[in-house]
């Protein structure tokens, strides 16, 4: 009985413990058909996997979730179609950011989804930007979901906030999807 009790504290102690963040520089994008804005395959090293950015969600590019998609195009007020062609922007978007190596930050955590492969969150940063702030700036992706303090210290609701303020002025230059918003 006694083993089954330290047993179960060591997991429970396990389980609260933060998990550590990980970098991967000389990360590089690899084409896959299931990849959009915030959702792609890379590969560092002898790693690869599919990476899913905190923080944004890029629309999708076609009709596969018609409710997410329906709710995407709602929240930046254009058409579907408009939504789905945002959605194929960003992923161009993302793979043309993402032709230099880059650095991955992540934590391994599992992103949910349908896919039949795990997803990991994580950040994907290029020079001294951070692909989920390149997206909401072009208006190619909205602010969205719960995410841990960065890896830099800076709190989640701190980096959302930015998130907002760059979506702000993406929706007053109407850039990208914004541009398409209907009056």
């Amino acid at each position: 009985m006694a083993i089954v009790t330290v047993l179960s504290i060591c997991l429970q102690c396990n389980a609260a413990t933060p998990k550590q963040w990980v970098s991967f520089t000389n990360s590089h994008y690899i084409g896959h058909a299931d990849g959009d804005g915030d959702s792609f395959r890379v590969r560092s090293g002898t790693n690869e996997f599919f990476l899913r950015l905190y923080f944004v969600d890029a629309p999708e590019i076609n009709l596969r979730y018609p409710e997410r998609t329906r709710e995407q195009s709602e929240y930046f007020g254009v058409t579907l179609d408009d939504a789905m062609k945002g959605g194929r922007d960003a992923k161009l978007f993302v793979q043309e950011t993402l032709r230099e190596p880059f650095t991955i930050v992540t934590r391994w955590a599992i992103a949910g989804g349908r896919s039949k492969e795990p997803r990991y969150y994580g950040f994907v940063i290029i020079g001294t930007n951070s692909l989920d702030e390149l997206l909401v700036s072009k208006g190619l992706a909205l602010p969205k979901g719960m995410a841990p303090n960065l890896p830099s210290g800076e709190k989640a609701s701190e980096h959302i906030a930015n998130l907002r303020a760059l979506e702000i002025i993406a929706k007053r230059l109407r850039t990208g999807l914004w541009s398409s918003k209907k009056e």
